[in-house]
């Protein structure tokens, strides 16, 4: 008889990388600051400074931390419009107008959907009379686009910063 076998991707295989309790919670301190040194990160977990910076770094080399930065305040810039944009697109018109739109200095995020044909958008700038202006120059009068969607935030009630909850 020929023993069969499953095809299971290991993290290692699939990319993913599997965070023990200490990393979990190591992140979460990093999320809410990301300048916390090693010796703060140390205190917090109860570990080594060296244990924590070889943790930091670990988690740098796998990919799990991808970058260090800055999370800005836009209304501080005057960047008080946020808008969010639904927009259909051609299937093969998808790629080239996503790339153009997240060149953009307005775009701050831009995500292509499980459709194949809708890209979801978030737009900041400081007037409606700036964002109606990205509009026209982007959007408007393009036969690929099929359909536009757009919802400005009315109030901001949770923000998750640093990425995905753990």
């Amino acid at each position: 008889m020929k023993s069969q076998t499953k095809n299971i991707n290991t993290p290692a295989e699939s990319g993913e990388v599997g965070l023990n309790r200490l990393d979990s919670d190591l992140i979460t301190i990093l999320v809410k600051d990301g300048r916390a040194s090693f010796a703060d990160i140390a205190r917090q977990l109860g570990i080594s400074r060296a244990h924590a910076g070889a943790r930091v770094n670990a988690l740098q080399e796998s990919g799990v931390i991808e970058l260090f930065g800055a999370v800005i305040n836009p209304e501080k810039l005057g960047k008080v419009v946020s808008t969010f944009l639904d927009v259909q697109v051609s299937p093969v018109a998808l790629e080239p107008i996503a790339q153009e739109l997240a060149d953009c200095k307005e775009v701050v995020s831009l995500y292509i959907m499980s459709d194949l044909k809708s890209l979801h958008i978030h737009v900041l700038t400081d007037t409606t009379r700036s964002f109606e202006a990205f509009v026209h120059r982007h959007l408007f009068n393009r036969p690929e686009i099929l359909s536009i969607e757009s919802k400005t935030l009315l109030t901001r009630v949770k923000h998750r910063r640093g990425g995905a909850r753990l």
